[in-house]
């Protein structure tokens, strides 16, 4: 069973396959920033819509009505979409976008998984955003998953040593999916400091573009987002040095990370595996928390 139905079927050269969903970890927005910066840079083509009906809870996921004077003119439905667009240099890449799935994540992931093979997908790019302790005075550093299929591009940009168990969100399924199925996938995850972690933080927006431009051999613009990160890290440091506490916090933050020099992720000094859970798990708590919040409202 596919959950899809196609809109397009012009062939397409070996596309590289790009997963930003909503509803999962992405702090400071940073996966937003970066698939919302790929959308705008060049005219996209829908290429399939996936069935909303089955899997997403509209009442988690409301549709919005439009209202003009009195008259309700319409809804908009939230929508899984892939769509296709070109890199500067005519490069086909494909954008899995919309709500992560509510129900029915094996078919969902089945029918991803099929959809690829039909597009001749060469690699899948996931990407995402966590909460870390870093300091924004450092580059947005990224660490990277895949299945064990595709060991070598965790390699090409940096191997988190040690175990950790965290909640899964669909890229997890996919992951393993995609490993299943041969084609190569790596999901591509941007540090943000913990104390920025609520706020649109581009600095983890431009990671993410740069390092999917890396690994998938893309031609792809982060002009925009570098220049945005620029005024956002202003801001940021007008606000710390308000407060001698955050200024010593960063401080400290920043000798972690310099005593880790040579190790692209501080691995080993900082953050520990079960730093990384607790950290997740607060922010997660406090997501559910301001939604549950905007739901009573």
């Amino acid at each position: 069973m596919t959950l899809y139905e196609r809109h397009t079927g012009r062939a397409l050269d070996r596309p590289v396959l790009v997963v930003a969903l909503d509803g999962w970890v992405d702090a400071g927005l940073g996966a937003d920033g970066a698939i919302t910066a790929l959308l705008s840079a060049e005219p996209t083509e829908l290429v399939a819509t996936f069935d909303g009906e089955a899997l997403i809870d509209q009442r988690a996921r409301r549709p919005v009505v439009h209202i003009s004077h009195g008259v309700n003119e319409g809804l908009t439905w939230p929508v899984i979409q892939l769509r296709v667009g070109t890199d500067r240099t005519g490069a086909d890449v494909c954008y899995l976008v919309g709500p992560e799935p509510d129900f029915r994540w094996p078919t969902f992931v089945a029918s991803v998984v099929a959809l690829a093979r039909e597009l001749g997908v060469r690699m899948v790019v996931g990407l995402g955003a966590f909460p870390a302790p870093a300091p924004h005075t450092r580059p947005v550093r990224l660490a990277a998953t895949a299945p064990p299929e595709s060991a070598e591009l965790v390699a090409r940009v940096g191997i988190v040593q040690g175990e950790i168990d965290v909640p899964s969100g669909v890229w997890g399924a996919l992951e393993i999916a995609f490993g299943e199925a041969g084609i190569p996938a790596v999901g591509l995850w941007a540090r943000v400091p913990h104390y920025v972690s609520g706020m649109a933080f581009p600095s983890a927006s431009a990671a993410l573009l740069d390092g999917l431009a890396a690994l998938g051999e893309l031609s792809l613009d982060s002009t925009e987002l570098h220049t945005a990160a620029d005024a956002s890290l202003q801001q940021v440091d007008d606000l710390i040095a308000k407060s001698a506490e955050h200024t010593s916090m960063v401080r400290q933050l920043e000798r972690s990370v310099d005593a880790a020099e040579g190790n692209p992720l501080d691995v080993g000094t900082l953050p520990t595996g079960d730093e990384l859970a607790a950290e997740l798990e607060r922010y997660l708590r406090d997501e559910r928390s301001d939604g549950g919040a905007a739901d009573d409202a």
